[in-house]
């Protein structure tokens, strides 16, 4: 019976922490793509938000305050969006090492099988030679004479 790889749980447990840590990059980038999108559609907004030609006081205030809003969260969705990529990078390295810790141990188990196949292997070909060397011996010698 073959030995079972006795780092098997760890493995288990290391490439569940890499899922979860894949999970969460998908998230960060998911959550950067919004707040690409954010940046983007409040500066279109920014740029269709022109300054009236005519109108009285009240018109060009009110246009005013409304690019002054507009950039203010031109601004704060740049903002977002670095923030956003900072946790994509965080969460995108704390993948790569949850992946890494995950590999070694792969290996490890690699290694591990390899050697039962090597064992197993070796131990089949002594049954082998051993069936081998006793048939030889049962036909090569002839029976004696008394023996019949």
């Amino acid at each position: 019976m073959a030995r079972a790889f006795r780092l098997g749980g760890l493995l288990r447990l290391r490439k569940l922490q890499e899922e979860q840590a894949e999970a969460e990059a998908a998230r960060a980038h998911a959550e950067r793509r919004a707040a690409d999108k954010r940046r983007y559609d409040t500066a279109v907004m920014l740029a269709g938000a022109a300054l009236p030609r005519e109108g009285d006081e009240l018109t060009w205030r009110a246009a005013i305050a409304s690019r002054a809003a507009l950039t203010g969260l031109a601004s704060e969705s740049v903002a977002a969006v670095g923030a956003a990529q900072a946790r994509v990078q965080q969460a995108t390295a704390h993948w790569a090492e949850a992946k890494a810790r995950a590999t070694a141990l792969e290996k490890l188990e690699d290694r591990h099988s390899a050697a039962l196949r090597t064992e197993e292997d070796h131990a089949e070909q002594l049954v082998l030679d051993e069936a081998a060397l006793r048939g030889r011996t049962t036909t090569t010698n002839p029976p004696i004479e008394g023996e019949r």
